[in-house]
């Protein structure tokens, strides 16, 4: 059976990064994938956004955590898992999500400063430092499989 699942599209909020009690970073982000089209009555045009959750784990997640914001465009590739856990009252709940092995930053350097310099203007205080790094063309990473389980995840 296959179970492989690809997304592009822009991140709605920071990424938000998380560490098990083993040491294990983790990271949340939240993707929404835009579908465009005219209204076949009235010409007029249409869009939907759907949002994808998405969970990395190990140095793919400390690096989505570093180089990626709220509005940066990225691939991801990997598995949909479902998730069961408890909230405060100790009912079931269940999230669907996508157990990231493969992203790609897309964001051209150009767009990537510009960004930063609107985040600068509209936000100080949730801007972070940029490094020199971040300078440099966006590479890809290719993490092997995750190796962890369910209970590992620290949310």
């Amino acid at each position: 059976m296959l179970n492989q699942c690809n997304f592009i599209g822009r991140l709605g909020q920071d990424p938000e990064v998380r560490y098990s009690a083993q040491g294990t970073a983790f990271c949340n982000i939240s993707i929404g994938c835009s579908e465009k089209w005219k209204d076949k009555n009235t010409q007029e045009p249409k869009e939907r956004t759907e949002w994808v959750k998405c969970v990395a784990g190990g140095r793919l997640a400390e690096i989505m955590g570093e180089y990626l914001k709220k509005g940066s465009l990225v691939y991801v590739s990997g598995k949909m898992t479902t998730r069961k856990w408890q909230d405060q009252s100790g009912q079931d709940r269940y999230s669907t999500e996508i157990r990231v092995s493969e992203m790609k930053m897309l964001d051209s350097k150009s767009s990537n400063d510009q960004a930063t310099n609107q985040g600068q203007q509209s936000n100080q205080t949730q801007q972070r430092p940029q490094s020199s790094s971040n300078q440099q063309a966006a590479p890809q990473y290719n993490e092997p499989p995750m190796d962890f389980d369910d209970d590992q995840i620290p949310f």
